[in-house]
């Protein structure tokens, strides 16, 4: 097979870049804005040519890496020059850094990372190609280019630097598990704004209903069909009677028979499905026919054109299908194979796909398919303190509200962390869904100018389904709230206008979201308060926002000015030296007033 070294020895042969140009891998789904990536690689270039490429990284925790190797990058503190990488095996417990004597003389300050994930993104100069050319046997962009200009640099003086994010999604489809998992996120919207109902594909239809289900045009279901939450639907596909449809998606022109119970399961276009079949989280390929009564159990995979008789049982280990490789003196074709009716049952077509000792591609399905058999119906990232719901997480925002980078290993896709049952996992998972959900579905929302009133009736459904508490909901409003405005303020609009434009016609999203007006204790507004300010952090001129924010809800009586002062004084708003930064143009403000409030008290008092 062809590398990523010969396809670029190719494009540098012929000549068709001459500019600076962005290398990603094909497998990539990623929505992250590299506006300040790409500004930050002319910047170096205009300073000096040898700074060659900029690799796009993203910021994670401990989980972030594959279970075979874990990536460490050694960067110069003061300009992220990548110095030295290499990839450790967790399997080593006692694995070293070969570091280089000159770079720790050289550098006083070194920022060693193995938190952070490659993305696949790469920012390349003419030069780069160059790089590839003069080196034959560089095959692989980390452990061949990479690796090889680092070693060189004494050589040719070339550079490579990193630009660290911390938001945004990207994630590589490189295994079955990874399929799954990325499927996932893509349902449930973090991958937005790349998501079903963007129809990005020309003739597609795409519709997001209540639940996190995507329907399109010309669905037919019966009446007792069951739709749970995070499903879609393609274009003229038909459900039977009774049938059960959960986490799963569906292609198009599908036939779903009655009694059907579908639970993580990827049945691409023109399947068919008998009556009374059973399949969970597997995958069902082009124009498969499944029969009546089957099973097909976790993991499984059944390739196009492939035939399951009635009553059979299909195990999550096996791979079924038609045809397979032939080499002879060094060619290769794919020829049909024998059916063998010990699997598929009697009248079915296809065959359990051995993995071959030769096979690569075959082999590496492997590791895939246990993943996917053993992984829970996560997706593929951790959630950080998005995913937690606990006081501490409050006072943690600041470094954390923005991380919706979802990008956990693929390996341990799923995994439930030691210390916590698989009902804590579940209810942290579940209420990171929610979160999502409800604040992408206000935030859709607000985009478009709808109603408040239909906006605040969409969320109590959703509310309800997911049995969401009031917690929650304040959390979803708030984030909602500061993506509109931080939209508004990236686009040109001052901060003021921002927030004017938006708190106003949401005025009725806030009052049903903090409902302490009335008491003295205000918890929830302090709480509100906390997850506005925790989302400020990282956004632009988020100090302004918070202080034109608090003055807006205090106008309009969403909140009152005692629940301000409470949350001032409240010490989880001071935890970090983020936190107090971005509040610091409120206290000025607010705390000011209050002081001169009391000064007054205190003199008609004498």
């Amino acid at each position: 097979g062809r590398s990523v070294g010969d396809v670029m020895r190719d494009v540098d042969q012929q000549g068709a870049l001459v500019g600076d140009f962005l290398c990603v891998y094909g497998d990539l789904v990623a929505n992250l804005n590299l506006t300040a990536a790409l500004q930050a690689h002319k910047a170096r270039r205009a300073k000096s040519k040898n700074a060659i490429m900029t690799m796009v990284l993203q910021q994670g925790g401990q989980r972030s890496q594959t279970v075979k190797s874990k990536p460490v990058f050694v960067l110069d503190d003061t300009t992220h020059r990548c110095l030295h990488y290499e990839t450790l095996s967790p399997s080593q417990p006692h694995a070293r850094l070969q570091l280089d004597s000159d770079i720790l003389s050289d550098f006083p300050e070194l920022d060693i990372r193995a938190d952070l994930v490659d993305c696949g993104i790469d920012i390349c100069s003419p030069e780069v190609l160059s790089q590839w050319s003069d080196n034959f046997d560089w095959q692989h962009p980390r452990k061949g280019f990479l690796y090889g200009t680092l070693k060189d640099f004494e050589l040719n003086g070339m550079t490579v630097h990193a630009h660290i994010v911390d938001e945004g999604y990207a994630a590589r489809v490189r295994s079955l598990a990874a399929y799954d998992a990325v499927s996932r996120d893509v349902v449930g919207r973090w991958t937005y704004p790349f998501c079903p109902d963007g129809n990005l594909v020309d003739d597609q239809s795409f519709v997001l209903g209540k639940g996190g289900i995507y329907r399109e045009e010309g669905v037919v279901l019966a009446r007792s069909v069951i739709m749970k939450r995070r499903s879609v639907l393609g274009k003229g596909t038909a459900v039977g009677h009774g049938s059960v449809i959960a986490d799963s998606v569906i292609g198009r022109r599908c036939h779903i028979g009655r009694r059907v119970r579908l639970e993580g399961a990827y049945v691409w276009d023109d399947a068919w499905i008998g009556d009374g079949t059973t399949i969970e989280r597997a995958i069902v390929g082009n124009e498969v026919s499944v029969g009546h009564d089957c099973k097909i159990l976790p993991g499984a995979v059944l390739a196009q054109g492939t035939v399951i008789a009635n009553g059979t049982t299909i195990q999550g280990t096996q791979r079924i299908t038609r045809h397979k490789r032939k080499r002879e003196q060094g060619n290769e074709e794919v020829v049909r194979g024998a059916t063998d009716a010990s699997v598929v049952g009697q009248g079915g077509e296809g065959f359990d796909l051995a993995p071959s000792s030769d096979d690569e591609n075959v082999e590496s399905l492997v590791p895939a398919l246990s993943a996917l058999d053993t992984a829970d119906t996560a997706s593929i990232s951790t959630l950080d303190s998005e995913a937690g719901d606990s006081d501490s997480d409050l006072s943690a925002l600041d470094s954390h509200a923005r991380r919706s980078g979802r990008t956990e290993s693929f390996g341990s896709i799923g995994s439930v962390n030691s210390e916590e049952t698989a009902g804590e996992a579940d209810a942290r998972r579940n209420a990171a869904d929610f979160h999502h959900e409800a604040a992408s579905s206000i935030f859709d929302s607000l985009q478009r100018s709808e109603d408040a009133d239909n906006i605040q009736l969409e969320l109590k459904a959703l509310t309800l389904s997911s049995n969401a508490d009031g917690k929650q909901v304040r959390r979803a409003v708030a984030v909602a709230l500061m993506k509109r405005i931080a939209s508004l303020v990236e686009s040109g609009v001052s901060p003021q206008k921002a927030v004017t434009q938006t708190l106003k016609p949401a005025k009725l999203l806030v009052e049903r979201a903090v409902l302490d007006r009335d008491t003295e204790v205000k918890a929830e507004t302090v709480e509100f308060l906390l997850f506005v300010q925790g989302d400020l952090v990282h956004r632009a001129q988020g100090g302004k926002v918070l202080l034109f924010v608090c003055n807006a809800l205090v106008a309009e009586g969403s909140i009152e000015s005692e629940g301000l002062d409470q949350w001032l004084e409240d010490e989880r708003s001071g935890a970090t030296e983020e936190l107090v930064k971005v509040r610091q143009e409120t206290m000025d403000i607010v705390g000011g007033d209050s002081s001169e409030e009391e000064s007054e008290e205190e003199s008609e008092e004498e």
